[in-house]
């Protein structure tokens, strides 16, 4: 008599069983929405396009020497992190309002990270707070490119929350906005 042995699920198989209970869940609307297009993905452009921009006028700075592209850096920095506040709290809105954003690592990956990266600018700014030029070389060049890399890891991290999780996508139950 052979003795009985339970299935043994490989990593693809688990895989293949986490899309497919993903695809019966459907999709999860965002919670904080206009005419069903979620506003998050709206307002991240912004603080992400800022923040990646500065650690490029950091190195035109250590270039030319140039104060302009010190007060460039200054201001990106402070416009980045508006845009990142507004985005972030509404970010927040889906967080806490979509069980699914909390249930995956790609929803606390990227919140951590924002958290992270906000954190990182905001003491880059206050390096630079007096005198927009002191600190730039090399603790604030340094800052900025560590903020450029960990918003491509976040953004990798949403990207998985919309396109793989349908967080913040329009669900099949719920029809088109027709103007």
């Amino acid at each position: 008599m052979e003795p009985q042995t339970s299935p043994v699920h490989t990593a693809d198989t688990r895989a293949n069983l986490e899309k497919t209970s993903e695809r019966q869940l459907g999709r999860a609307p965002s919670k904080a929405a206009i005419a069903g297009h979620p506003i998050h993905p709206m307002l991240v452009p912004f603080p992400i396009a800022l923040l990646s921009l500065v650690p490029v006028t950091d190195i035109a700075f250590a270039v030319t020497e140039s104060v302009f592209w010190a007060s460039v850096s200054y201001y990106g920095l402070w416009a980045g992190l508006v845009g990142a506040g507004l985005a972030g709290l509404v970010g927040l809105i889906d967080f806490i309002g979509v069980p699914r954003a909390r249930s995956v690592r790609a929803g606390w990956a990227h919140l951590f990270l924002n958290v992270a990266i906000v954190a990182l600018a905001t003491v880059n700014l206050i390096l630079r707070g007096g005198d927009t030029i002191v600190h730039i070389l090399p603790a604030g060049l340094i800052l900025s490119i560590v903020v450029a890399g960990l918003l491509l890891a976040s953004g990798w991290f949403g990207g998985e929350l919309s396109y793989r999780h349908e967080i913040g996508v329009i669900g099949p139950d719920e029809p088109p906005v027709r103007r």
